[in-house]
């Protein structure tokens, strides 16, 4: 078995503070030694629960494409009912979810998870830990290895929500430059090499998501994820790998027959020091992406040190995540005749070749309505749901640039009217009926004083975010508004 790195001088002085809940700890000796008569802790008698039985109708993933059938057919399209009647396992299982749980979730839970990281991930040796989803999995792991005045490190365009979970607690955010392939290692490697020392301790915190990164659409290469992650062994960062889009990559050359495999090595799977902490919510059923993100479910994928003051925090904050739901992924892909792992894949490839056909309607349209106008262009993307769509406002008749700006006392300043003429643009899409998302309210900001950023993120802040996820007659009637609006505003 792999020995991790020590990496516990990574952990917030908040989580060195942390003790255990005793109640935890004496309901855990009950858990794990059901032959001992307890009376112990205050759990209601499950016979005055006043439910004995839950039904989950499903889609049947028998068919060949069963996503395009379940949403084409509606209520005729084939299902699947899972009852937690139909085994003493499932019985006893829907007791135990009603009850007080573990912090880290339903064991039965718990070894479905590590069945897929076995299955898509090379992590024998990590440990998974039940959440309430992307969100809560985050800011706690922020709050373990952050203290008040530390810097993380992030993506210059990132899904600002949880950097500002970040900021709550005092963490200062450093970004990276990225381009149409995501972060760039060696400015990544630059950032590190020449930390100034008085802004305080190092940033030992990176942030990333490297598949389908919302809100650019990137995705990391092999090469790039490689040299990322010899950067932190050097370094000595924590990567937080937050991978929503994981099971959402596109334009794999894979037979019907294959399971999913990405082109990329998650950097779980590259993990040989403890240093990743991976963030997953796209199981298949709240597990956010992939079915439904309002059963709020998900897990964290760490080393155990870390894992072991995850389980302190939610048994003294959220408790555990709410029992039906793990009760459902255990029906759904545990052996209880459900969909199991086979089902479960077949489902995610049957969902990537739905979403490419999404993202190819999007591209043509775009390319027909949009770039055929020279006002603004796209790449296509290669994992997850958003088109990171670059307005040329240098072609714009007011589009202006002050040469006497751009540098103060030392200090990087805006030298474009960019950040005015993106905002005039949202307007003029808005009267045209479209919403649009400004690449302005995903950018991360430098600090002027330290960091020494080819140009101001504000001067590069000439992109809008569209999304291929709705339906096809969304996209159908929004791309032709954006040529119409960008037209509007060019004239």
């Amino acid at each position: 078995m792999t020995t991790f790195v020590d990496l516990t001088h990574h952990l917030s002085p908040e989580t060195l503070a942390r003790g255990t809940n005793p109640l935890k700890d004496v309901l855990r000796i009950a858990l794990e030694n059901p032959q001992l008569v307890t009376l112990a802790n205050g759990d209601p008698h499950p016979s005055r629960f006043p439910i004995r039985r839950v039904d989950f109708e499903v889609a049947s993933v028998s068919p060949d494409d069963p996503v395009s059938g379940w949403a084409s057919l509606g209520d005729s399209a084939p299902s699947q009912v899972l009852s937690t009647s139909q085994d003493d396992d499932l019985r006893r299982l829907l007791k135990s979810s009603l009850q007080y749980g573990h912090g880290a979730g339903l064991k039965d839970a718990l070894r479905v998870v590590d069945d897929i990281n076995k299955t898509y991930h090379n992590a024998p040796n990590h440990v998974a830990t039940m959440t309430l989803g992307n969100a809560d999995a985050i800011t706690k792991c922020l709050r373990m290895l952050g203290s008040s005045g530390d810097h993380f490190l992030a993506d210059e365009f990132t899904f600002l929500p949880m950097p500002l979970a970040g900021e709550a607690h005092g963490i200062k955010w450093v970004p990276v430059t990225i381009d149409a392939g995501g972060i760039i290692p060696d400015e990544l490697e630059r950032i590190l090499a020449n930390w100034n020392s008085g802004r305080g301790r190092r940033p030992h915190v990176l942030y990333i998501t490297p598949s389908g990164q919302n809100p650019t659409g990137s995705t990391l290469d092999a090469e790039r994820r490689t040299k990322i992650y010899d950067i932190a062994q050097r370094y000595d960062l924590i990567i937080l790998e937050d991978d929503p889009y994981f099971f959402l990559q596109y334009d794999l050359s894979q037979s019907g027959t294959e399971m999913f495999k990405p082109p990329a090595p998650s950097f779980l799977s590259m993990d040989v020091d403890g240093r990743v902490i991976r963030i997953d919510s796209s199981l298949p059923l709240s597990f956010s992406k992939i079915m439904a993100p309002g059963l709020r479910l998900g897990w964290i994928t760490s080393s155990p040190s870390f894992r072991d003051h995850l389980i302190k925090f939610i048994d003294l904050s959220t408790q555990n995540p709410a029992g039906f739901a793990q009760v459902l992924v255990v029906a759904l892909l545990g052996p209880h005749g459900g969909w199991q792992l086979a089902g479960f894949d077949r489902w995610v490839r049957s969902l990537c070749a739905d979403y490419q056909r999404r993202r190819d309607f999007f591209a043509e349209l775009f390319e027909r309505e949009v770039a055929s106008t020279g006002l603004a262009s796209a790449y296509v993307p290669a994992a997850g749901m958003f088109f990171w769509i670059r307005v040329h406002l240098e072609k714009h008749p007011r589009f202006g640039v002050d040469a006497e700006t751009g540098s103060s006392d030392g200090l990087r300043v805006a030298r474009t009217n960019t950040m005015e003429l993106m905002k005039e643009l949202f307007e003029v899409c808005l009267s045209c009926g479209l919403v649009i998302c400004p690449s302005s309210i995903f950018a991360l900001r430098a600090d002027p004083r330290y960091d020494d950023v080819p140009s101001s993120v504000d001067d590069r802040s000439n992109f809008v975010r569209a999304t291929f996820a709705g339906s096809e007659e969304a996209i159908a009637a929004g791309v032709p508004l954006l040529g119409k609006a960008l037209k509007q505003f060019f004239a």
